[in-house]
């Protein structure tokens, strides 16, 4: 019988998360953002969030510590290898093995770790380790990305991830995860809530209590799934788009007509007067947390014809 309380020999999936931590040799940092999922239920359920039909033969995952949920998504790369079996595609466009995990790792102690812990999976060309910060190094491609971010630059990191439109399951602070997943008139509402849903279609899936971390951190979590489609509006220009969504949710407590006219400079708008002109004067007396996404694309769009945006 394989020993799954001694690294190598272990099969993938069934790694303890404490006995990780034990031969890590280093505790999660909490000062460094660091608090390592430590619930074998949870981390057990969080690789079957995934869509199922995602692609799950090159994943990604971001902060991998102690390699609990690594280990777990080690198992569903083996899965998604074996389900390729004989249909005839047996390398991605790198020509490397499906059934691959990429992990982006900032502390080189735990990036080490990770190496030596899945020295298998390395040498099979399953299991590549990055060391360094997510926001900075070059990602690689990937089919589906599932980690439990670093809180502090959630945000960042998310909107990295988005724009790839890839299936994403993530674990952030239920706050921001909240507000993630807002409709329009809710008082989470927000730029968040437009950006991420102009990506893809999200939900909360799991709520995690801080019980589940080692250490624990102060707040509540949930895990939120994000599966790319299209949306229901067109936008001729993303970047104008979103900037106008964020410039107008500086003033969310104004009326759409006033936050026009107050954000220009953030926008990039020239003529913020002209686009007040030509917008419906029942738009324009609402505020931006009651418009839904589609309502901003429309008004983004006509920003852009009346108010000559120019880049900032």
């Amino acid at each position: 019988m394989t020993d799954l309380s001694t690294g190598e020999g272990a099969a993938y999936g069934d790694r303890d998360p404490d006995a990780l931590a034990r031969r890590a040799g280093e505790r999660a940092n909490p000062d460094r953002d660091q608090h390592f999922l430590v619930d074998d239920r949870v981390l057990d359920r969080i690789p079957g969030y995934l869509p199922d039909d995602a692609d799950a033969s090159h994943l990604l995952e971001i902060g991998g510590g102690a390699g609990a949920l690594t280990d777990r998504l080690l198992a569903a790369a083996v899965a998604a290898d074996g389900d390729r079996v004989g249909d005839g595609d047996r390398a991605d466009r790198d020509g490397n093995a499906p059934g691959r995990l990429s992990v982006v790792e900032r502390d080189g102690t735990f990036a080490d770790f990770l190496r030596e812990e899945f020295a298998t999976a390395v040498d099979d060309g399953r299991l590549d380790v990055i060391e360094g910060d997510a926001l900075d190094v070059e990602l690689p491609p990937f089919t589906a990305c599932v980690a439990n971010l670093p809180y502090g630059v959630s945000s960042e990191i998310a909107f990295r991830l988005l724009p790839e439109r890839k299936p994403l399951v993530l674990m952030f602070q239920a706050e921001f995860a909240d507000r993630m997943v807002a409709s329009a008139g809710e008082s989470e509402y927000g730029r968040l809530s437009v950006s991420a849903q102009h990506y893809a279609a999200v939900e909360i899936v799991e709520r995690v209590p801080k019980e589940a971390f080692d250490p624990q951190p102060a707040v509540e979590s949930a895990v939120v799934r994000c599966t790319p489609r299209d949306p229901d509006y067109a936008v001729g220009d993303e970047a104008f788009f979103l900037r106008f969504v964020k410039a107008l949710f500086t003033q969310r407590r104004k009326t759409v007509r006033n936050a026009i006219r107050n954000t220009g400079h953030i926008s990039g708008l020239d003529d913020p007067d002209a686009v007040v002109e030509a917008a419906d004067e029942e738009l324009l007396r609402r505020r931006p947390g009651t418009l839904e996404p589609s309502a901003f694309a429309a008004l983004a769009e006509l920003a852009r014809e009346h108010g000559a945006p120019t880049e900032v």
